[in-house]
């Protein structure tokens, strides 16, 4: 009776051996509840055992092309159209993602096969897009005869006029062009940043706002705005225009750049490497502003080694950049942590109504990896506005050894007790900010009573003892001293010489 009862349990087992169908069938599912993690493992393995279904193919395909892994769903896709090259949707994806890498010969090759198959198909405006970009990117890269090739040299003057400061020049050129040729765009956008840089701040932005209603999502205007709102502060308009810049997936090349370096520009490192290094692995061979971009936007995201690669290549094009890495003064993988690498705390230094934490935030910049982008910006570094002592420290800090001749020796000493300090006390933590904050409280007074400031060790000591022991019991001068090299006596005699430019011994 029991071994009956074993052969009747045997016959009702049923074999379950997973096909490709059910778990492309499971990944339908998966796709429909936004699970694309499951989805691409359940198509992986439907493929795996479905190699020759071209349906599968291609929905893998179109998982990772929305996974941005462009090569793996260029792959799935010539496989698939290999086994059905009679589906126009696989011919469609086949346009799409050649023109995601940059191929945009084969992008307009399908494109063009795709509105032949199905006019009236799903992706036939899609594929009309694509047609009208690979024409305009051809365009730009190939027709320079004619008067096509006139207005690109006309604008090709103005960009090097505005290179060398030549604004107005390069105002009255773009004007003419956009006159003679009103569908120009990137004339109306080089013009507008033109004004900018006059400082036609309102006009600059009318002629963009101009161009995205004329021609709806320029992205060259989009990228434009963005900067303008950027340093005009306006932070509202500026995440405005980015949320509306990070929706963008371009499929030109020139677009991938000018996208790449607006996110560098504004400090949105992540997104600006995604740009721009996909250009470079595509053999990309960018100019000496796309290697800067990418070389910032690389090491501000954690990729050094990449970063100092895309720098080397930089120098070879503009040896003059050298002296400007975004590195300078650290060591390789010292840490970006500290508030000398907090952009937006400096600037907020740069920017205070009071001397000393202006000359907090100038000393800083001889300390941060954001040098470059904040001297570069025109409204965070006002030279006209500075007094003698802010002038100096900017001298020092950006290391602009001729106008540091003209320095008094005095304020060269302060400097060097202020890189003892910052040796002691870096990075930067908010605790230690306020040391600083005192310090250049005393050493603004300092100068402007003509005290010497010898021995910049000792002064060092000193005011770091000050300040430690304000604020913690137990904190002895002996310590405090051979840390800098220097005597408790000596520590004892620079602090009764600070103490009376504290502003709480004023008279």
């Amino acid at each position: 009776m029991e071994k009956k009862k074993q052969n009747d349990t045997k016959q009702n087992i049923v074999s379950f051996l997973p096909t490709g169908e059910y778990y492309y069938q499971k990944a339908l599912q998966a796709l429909s509840r936004d699970q694309y993690d499951k989805a691409q493992l359940y198509l992986k393995r439907a493929v795996e055992l479905s190699p020759n279904d071209a349906m599968i193919l291609m929905q893998y395909a179109i998982v990772e092309l929305e996974s941005e892994r462009f090569e793996h769903a260029l792959q799935l896709l010539n496989e698939a159209y290999l086994l059905e090259d009679s589906e126009s949707d696989i011919v469609f994806f086949l346009s799409e993602v050649n023109a995601h890498l940059g191929f945009l010969v084969d992008a307009r090759k399908y494109a063009k096969l795709y509105l032949e198959m199905d006019p009236d198909g799903s992706y036939a405006e899609e594929a009309m897009e694509i047609m009208d970009f690979t024409d305009q990117e051809e365009l730009a890269q190939f027709d320079l005869d004619g008067e096509e090739g006139e207005r690109f040299a006309l604008q090709e003057r103005a960009r090097k006029w505005m290179e060398n400061g030549e604004f107005e020049s390069a105002i009255s050129l773009l004007e003419k062009v956009i006159e003679e040729h009103p569908d120009f765009w990137s004339a109306y956008n080089n013009l507008a940043l033109a004004y900018f840089y006059v400082g036609e701040v309102e006009q600059s932005k009318a002629l963009l706002h101009d161009v995205l209603r004329r021609n709806t999502g320029n992205l060259h205007a989009l990228c434009n705005l963005a900067v303008l709102h950027y340093y005009e502060k306006n932070e509202e308009e500026l995440t405005h225009y980015l949320q509306v810049l990070s929706k963008i997936q371009p499929y030109m090349l020139e677009h991938r750049y000018k996208l790449g370096a607006t996110f560098a520009l504004v400090g949105k490192y992540e997104q600006a490497y995604k740009w721009l290094r996909s250009l470079q692995k595509k053999g990309h061979e960018g100019d000496a502003g796309f290697y800067f971009w990418l070389s910032h936007s690389a090491y501000f995201s954690g990729h050094e080694k990449i970063a100092r690669q895309a720098w080397e290549q930089l120098l070879l094009l503009a040896p003059d950049k050298e002296g400007l890495e975004p590195w300078l003064g650290q060591k390789a993988g010292d840490t970006l942590k500290g508030l000398e690498h907090n952009r937006d705390f400096i600037v907020e230094k740069l920017e205070n109504a009071y001397r000393s934490e202006r000359l907090f935030g100038l000393f800083l910049l001889n300390k941060t990896a954001h040098r470059q982008e904040i001297i570069s910006h025109p409204e965070w570094i006002n030279v006209e506005e500075y007094s003698p002592l802010e002038k100096w420290m900017l001298a020092a800090a950006i290391g602009e050894s001729d106008d540091l001749k003209t320095v008094s020796p005095t304020f060269l000493r302060a400097f060097e007790a202020t890189n003892l300090l910052y040796e002691q006390h870096h990075p930067v933590a908010t605790g230690g900010s306020y040391l600083f904050q005192m310090w250049f409280v005393l050493m603004e007074r300092g100068i402007d009573k003509d005290y010497s400031f010898r021995n910049p060790k000792a002064l060092a000591a000193a005011a770091d003892y000050m300040f430690q022991s304000s604020r913690e019991d137990g904190i002895t001068k002996k310590a405090i001293s051979e840390n800098y090299g220097t005597t408790s006596a000596t520590l004892t005699k620079y602090v009764s010489e600070l103490i009376q430019f504290l502003p709480l011994f004023d008279a």
